[in-house]
């Protein structure tokens, strides 16, 4: 696990972050599992390598999960770390190309056109992570799934609105088209990074459908499951607490530094989820204000 555990260390991903709260082996064979995630995302996200060869990299990587999934020995080193958490816990080739299928559409589409075609990539690059983090968590009920669906969607939605320049910077336009032209905010606006009233209704409303999910999640996390879900309530609470600071700042993401959380405060919530889940606390902490 030494190339994975480099990876995750290197990283200061949040979700990355929350792994502190799971039980060693846990901990352990995530980390695996991110270290993939990680590594194909930012092939996509490459933007010192031509797209040829970026799609030639995700086809490597593609084939070679194949590879770990079917038994056979994969070339990549994260894949052959991978590949007995994949044999332990069965862990399904189709998510792993699911999730690839989502990292390619960066490489193929930077607009969308509505609402169902951005629900798709957000299940393909966040919900299936949280699929596939289930049985390493030790989930056992079923709504489990429809829980990890919801909170990966509300967590992808709550980065795209983090990150509109960013992605600008890259041509690249998350917000659904059909609900720009309904705000009168314009292709040419989002490039440009033009901050308007217009702007900031686009963004309450995609804040509004992501709390939705958010609080679906809330409402749909098993009891049962309550322990095992630990870091993914962790990564709840943290992304909306991102989420409600880019709602004081009224969006503007155009101008200053990035919205972001202190570390003082994420170590707060990591007190927090953990105090929540010892002491038995009803309920998760986010969805609600």
């Amino acid at each position: 696990m030494q190339q994975s555990q480099r990876i995750t260390r290197r990283s200061a991903s949040n979700l990355a972050l929350a792994f502190c709260l799971l039980p060693r082996t846990t901990r352990e064979d995530m980390a695996v599992l991110y270290a993939f995630c990680r590594e194909v995302d930012d092939v996509a996200d490459d933007p010192t390598a031509p797209l040829e060869e970026r799609r030639a990299r995700l086809d490597l990587w593609r084939r070679d999960i194949r590879r770990a999934c079917n038994g056979q020995t994969p070339e990549l080193a994260v894949c052959r770390e991978l590949q007995p958490i994949i044999e332990w816990y069965r862990l399904p080739l189709t998510l792993f190309e699911e999730l690839l299928d989502g990292v390619a559409m960066d490489l193929e589409i930077s607009r969308y056109e509505t609402w169902e075609q951005l629900d798709l990539y957000c299940y393909r690059v966040a919900s299936v992570v949280g699929l596939l983090s289930l049985p390493i968590f030790g989930c056992r009920h079923p709504a489990s799934r429809e829980y990890a669906i919801a909170l990966g969607r509300a967590l992808q939605l709550t980065n795209i609105l983090r990150d509109v320049a960013t992605d600008a910077a890259r041509g690249r336009i998350y917000l659904p088209l059909e609900e720009m032209r309904a705000c009168g905010v314009t292709v040419e606006d989002i490039l440009a990074c033009r901050y308007s009233p217009a702007f900031v209704e686009l963004a309450r409303r995609v804040a509004r459908r992501a709390r939705r999910y958010y609080r679906q999640a809330s409402e749909l996390r098993p009891e049962e499951d309550r322990q095992a879900l630990i870091a993914a309530e962790l990564m709840g609470a943290v992304y909306w607490r991102l989420l409600r600071k880019l709602e004081r700042r009224r969006f503007n993401v155009f101008e200053g530094p990035p919205a972001r959380l202190s570390r003082a405060f994420k170590a707060l919530l990591i007190l927090r989820t953990w105090y929540r889940h010892v002491t038995g606390q009803p309920g998760s902490d986010y969805g609600w204000d």
